[in-house]
């Protein structure tokens, strides 16, 4: 019987109380576990890293969850960052590395929010600190005020091409909404399948067929069972972590 693929997710390096812990999302563990059919194992950010190289090489994917922090943007020469805008240097260092790593193992990546925008950087991409004070873009922001499921609900209308159009089974589909900062110019070799009505950039997927690169800017792991599409973007996720799996043994 083939073996469950193994998917890490980086961790958030976050301050609870007086001490700092390694804390990912539980809603992006059970996402692995019931959209991908894998198993996931938290991926530390320390400082210094890990051996990224070793890590990839014991892994069958790789996922990258949205966070309480953002980019800072000296990665991306953005200029200094706002007041009150909350950083995670340590995860900045480790998935910065992950990602061309991951291309050039070959190790399958789903990216999400904040996992969107470290692709995009990572790849020698830039983003907007502030998309709301954008010309001509809407504001991307949850109500924080608001419970979680309409925090999560319906955002906006995304038009889709490309691998999104084919999960979805059409070429546009509403998606949730829970972010400050966006792309703002796209990285080499990385292709646009997702663009919201303001022009925002919101899916991404790598332009090598032999690699599995997708990043979405939404949340698809919030109640995935309940959302065909988002429930196939996991599951071609968890397949091409199979695939790889099934390689490596």
């Amino acid at each position: 019987m083939a073996r469950a693929p193994l998917v890490g997710l980086p961790s958030d390096s976050k301050p609870i109380g007086l001490h700092r812990y390694q804390a990912v999302g539980e809603k992006y563990v059970r996402a692995v576990v019931q959209g991908a059919g894998a198993i996931p194992l938290l991926i530390p950010s320390l400082a210094p890293p890990l051996p990224l190289r070793e890590v990839l090489d014991g892994l069958d994917g790789l996922l990258l969850t949205g966070a309480y922090s953002n980019i800072e943007p000296h990665h991306y020469s953005g200029g200094p960052s706002y007041e009150g805008n909350l950083h995670d240097p340590a995860r900045d260092e480790n998935a910065l590395a992950l990602v061309p790593l991951a291309v050039e193992m070959g190790v399958p990546v789903l990216a999400v929010c904040r996992g969107f925008q470290e692709v995009n950087v990572a790849l020698g991409g830039s983003l907007y600190q502030k998309v709301h004070e954008q010309p001509g873009k809407h504001d991307h922001r949850e109500d924080l005020a608001a419970p979680l499921d309409v925090q999560y609900g319906p955002g906006h209308e995304v038009l889709l091409t490309g691998s999104l159009a084919a999960m979805a089974g059409a070429d546009r589909a509403v998606v949730n909404s829970l972010h400050g900062q966006g792309v703002d110019r796209i990285a080499a070799g990385l292709r646009v399948e997702a663009v919201a009505h303001d022009g925002l950039v919101e899916g991404l997927r790598l332009a090598r067929e032999d690699r599995f690169l997708l990043a979405v800017q939404w949340h698809p792991e919030w109640k995935l069972a309940d959302n065909p599409f988002y429930s196939r973007i996991f599951r071609a996720f968890g397949d091409a972590c199979r695939a790889r799996a099934a390689r490596r043994s």
